[in-house]
């Protein structure tokens, strides 16, 4: 199915889940394209639609065009989902990769609402201390040195918007309490696709 007709498709369906139960819905329409072009065609044509989210792969979509979109998203009511899809590749090499700290800051800095995380917990398992310091620098307006948390200088990012993270990666309701311990309830919550 091509983008156009997928993004018509599932735009019919969340209106009519709408009227059906009078409760708000979403899915996140993947802006991600193989160009800067073809990825705002993409972004504008979902605005057309009325759907208040968009979703690109940060990381390969590229953090150039993803500040293009967390910009005309910032100017035209939308929210932008970011999804890290290839983060693994680039991450979990010890030797010469590159943590997900940074991915998180340089994110950060890009532009976005919110993110998927890590939950440690289902799938998506990470070191609990360090998770939680990539969540607060994510999150967080100042972050204090703390290298047991992976947090290796203090950082006071000032007025730059944090970005909210998402649980997500093969987690169902019964990780809820876990995951409410370990984050607590608000800014990180779980994306409903989960649940």
């Amino acid at each position: 199915m091509r983008w156009r007709d997928r993004f018509l498709f599932c735009a019919e369906a969340l209106y009519k889940a709408q009227a059906e139960t009078g409760e708000i819905k979403g899915h996140y329409l993947n802006a991600t394209a193989g160009t800067c072009e073809e990825m705002m065609k993409r972004a504008i044509f979902a605005r057309e639609l009325g759907v208040p989210i968009v979703m690109h792969d940060y990381l390969t979509g590229g953090f150039t065009a993803n500040t293009s979109l967390a910009h005309y998203c910032r100017d035209n009511g939308l929210l932008l989902h970011i999804h890290r899809a290839m983060h693994a590749v680039i991450d979990r090499q010890k030797n010469h990769g590159i943590h997900f700290r940074v991915l998180a800051k340089a994110l950060r800095m890009s532009g976005g609402d919110h993110i998927h995380s890590g939950t440690v917990v289902g799938k998506l398992e990470g070191e609990r201390e360090i998770t939680l310091g990539f969540v607060d620098l994510l999150r967080d307006d100042f972050i204090e040195k703390d290298r047991s948390r992976g947090i290796y200088f203090t950082q006071d990012w000032v007025s730059l918007p944090g970005v909210i993270p998402v649980a997500s990666g093969g987690i169902h309701v019964w990780h809820m309490p876990a995951l409410t311990e370990i984050f607590g309830m608000i800014p990180y919550y779980s994306s409903v696709e989960e649940l």
